[in-house]
């Protein structure tokens, strides 16, 4: 099973662009979790959007331009909606569509848009609730199957993970409180699947749209796929797709053997 992972930054832009369509056609994934969708639900019924060969499951936030995910998932798969929960029953995480949970026959597979800790680190302390509130749902769950866990977790874990690392020390997305909790993460029974199988190779999966630093690769590593340790003699493959242009993000990908 193939499982890819993409912060598309507006799924209206890239289906505009027609890079999403393009993805689907070349990769065929499985499943394919985006993030930052950044269209409501309610938006999200009237585009009635259809992927041939995909079911098409969606968490659009309640605030119409931010946030969101969704999930597509092969029809030869037969998930139904039931098998997917877009939340963990906690509001003031639920309402921004930042969580979906597909339960598949051998493990879960959750899509995750973390939250963002803003510059002046205004919403750091939103997000590390939001941390240690998903880490907790996510043990419940491994009680019944292992779990994988896929998205923009917005951290760049440790130095090797972003470009310039001295100069970003504080800054969201590398403060010692978010790396610490990754930290506390991975402790807890996960792996990092990218460092799990590619050792020190750098790549990053984000750039600023700002001063042409993609094209110098000047990037943070924070999108993700983490697995149950257990899960580990089924990891395969994991893999950033950093030539696939389409958002300020590059898809990830899991291939697993169960």
């Amino acid at each position: 099973m193939k499982i890819y992972s993409w912060n598309v930054n507006g799924l209206r832009a890239v289906l505009r662009k027609g890079s999403l369509v393009d993805f689907l056609e070349k990769e065929r994934p499985d499943i394919l979790c985006l993030q930052e969708i950044k269209i409501s639900e309610a938006k999200l019924e009237k585009e009635n959007l259809i992927f041939p060969g995909y079911d098409f499951f969606t968490n659009g936030a309640r605030r119409e331009g931010y946030s969101g995910t969704a999930v597509l998932v092969k029809k030869s798969l037969k998930i139904k909606a039931g098998a997917i929960k877009n939340f963990i029953g906690i509001d003031e995480f639920d309402h921004e569509g930042r969580i979906q949970i597909l339960e598949l026959d051998k493990f879960y597979l959750l899509n995750l848009y973390f939250p963002n800790a803003n510059h002046e680190l205004s919403r750091l302390s939103y997000k590390l609730n939001f941390n240690e509130a998903l880490l907790k749902y996510v043990k419940k769950l491994e009680k019944k199957k292992p779990v994988v866990l896929t998205g923009d977790f917005n951290v760049a874990h440790n130095e090797i993970d972003l470009a310039n690392p001295k100069q970003n020390i504080g800054n969201p997305g590398f403060t010692y409180e978010e790396r610490d909790w990754f930290t506390k993460f991975l402790k807890a029974g996960f792996i990092d699947t990218y460092r799990y199988l590619n050792g020190d190779k750098i790549q990053y999966t984000w750039w600023s749209f700002r001063f042409n630093v993609r094209a110098r690769n000047i990037g943070w590593r924070i999108d993700y796929f983490c697995v149950s340790d257990k899960m580990n003699k089924a990891l395969k493959k994991a893999e950033i797709l950093d030539k696939i242009t389409g958002s300020d993000h590059a898809p990830v990908m899991l291939e697993i053997k169960l």
